[in-house]
């Protein structure tokens, strides 16, 4: 009997000391693991912007590339890059009609973001607003080689990028975007751990600083398409960065609920000899996603990453209609998929065929966000890896 009652004192002794573990964990407003800097009002308007990209059968068009790499989209059609050229493309990215029907987001460039519709004088911001489009920016700035990793990268411009996103904020902005990107190359060893790891804090940080400013980050790790890595080895790739990512976000202190990951879909290099169906790779992003991707962020928005819209669309249907009981709302971020084709409509006329390709960018909206319902199914073959 004494050593069952001293069994029993010792285990009420250590919940005890769990328990008062667990109470120093929390506070008021709950658990204090995350975004202990932010008032209940601050989480609450993070998180209500998350929510909104998340919205279901919507999703982010990414229009903020640079006046450089717009210009080499204008230069391949015949469309002379000036401002002004770009503040029209622009403009019917953010005016076409109905594309609210499908748009919970647009991604700016910090140029576009100061510039104005000539239909209503409103600045782009404001436009988008009115229309229950989310206006966010591109803070970032270029890419810096690391030394001694054999190619390896890292993003710059964390340097006064709190007083970047308070600007960004004031000037209509509600999230922002930084892309981190990533190259498998076996033979290589890349990306190696110090990449990665590099990659990951400076996500974390950025998202850590755009959240003390008042704007909701979307963290994206962009592991590159390129190159003749297997399904299988970007299926473990993509774990390490990922889980390294939402770890750091963690130790960082990020309010993950107020937070959205933009991803690359998860595929075999374009190089890859081996073939794989559509299935396969829609079942590898969702067991990516199902390792280590934290429920209490509402949503992941795909990048293109170079795909067809006929590619992007497949397997991200694919992918919803797999998903199974993941909480999480699966969209899309797409820049190239959709616009290229749009951009082709200008090819000989010299000019921006603004009528024509505001129709067939529509058109592709409701592709992708059929897409993002997991109801588009496209030809055979779409989606398939196969060289």
């Amino acid at each position: 009997a004494a050593a069952v009652a001293s069994k029993a004192a010792f285990f009420i002794m250590r919940f005890s000391i769990l328990l008062l573990a667990a109470i120093s964990l929390t506070n008021v407003e709950g658990f204090s693991v995350g975004g202990t800097f932010l008032t209940a009002e601050q989480k609450a308007a993070l998180e209500a912007t998350a929510a909104a990209i998340a919205t279901p059968g919507k999703g982010i068009t990414a229009c903020d590339e640079g006046p450089g790499t717009i210009g080499l989209r204008f230069e391949a059609v015949g469309v002379e890059n000036t401002e002004e050229n770009r503040r029209k493309y622009r403009q019917m990215l953010f005016e076409a009609e109905g594309c609210e029907n499908y748009l919970s987001a647009a991604i700016l460039d910090p140029e576009t973001l100061y510039q104005k519709s000539d239909t209503s004088g409103k600045l782009f911001p404001e436009v988008l607003t009115e229309k229950g489009i989310v206006p966010g920016i591109k803070p970032h700035l270029k890419i810096y080689t690391l030394p001694g990793t054999d190619g390896d990268t890292v993003m710059q411009g964390l340097d006064s990028l709190n007083v970047r996103c308070k600007e960004y904020y004031e000037g209509g902005a509600r999230f922002a975007k930084w892309r981190s990107p990533l190259v498998i190359d076996m033979s290589k060893g890349c990306p190696t751990n110090l990449a990665i790891k590099a990659n990951m804090q400076d996500l974390a940080r950025y998202a850590l600083i755009c959240q003390s400013e008042g704007l909701m980050p979307i963290v994206e790790p962009d592991v590159s398409l390129t190159g003749t890595h297997t399904l299988e080895e970007a299926i473990d790739v993509n774990i390490r960065v990922q889980s390294e990512l939402f770890k750091a976000m963690v130790d960082h202190g990020v309010y993950m609920a107020g937070s959205t990951l933009k991803p690359n879909i998860i595929n075999a290099g374009r190089d890859c000899p081996t073939s794989y169906s559509v299935e396969e790779i829609a079942a590898a992003n969702i067991f990516v996603l199902e390792q280590s991707f934290p429920v209490a962020m509402k949503g992941a928005n795909y990048l293109s990453g170079g795909q067809s819209l006929e590619d992007a669309a497949a397997r991200l249907s694919a992918i919803n209609k797999n998903k199974g009981n993941g909480p999480w709302n699966l969209s899309f971020s797409w820049s190239q998929a959709i616009q290229l084709p749009v951009l082709a409509l200008c090819k000989g006329k010299g000019e921006l065929q603004l009528e024509e390709m505001s129709k067939l960018y529509v058109d592709e909206l409701k592709i992708a966000s059929a897409a993002a319902k997991g109801e588009w199914d496209g030809k055979a073959g779409d989606g398939d890896h196969s060289i």
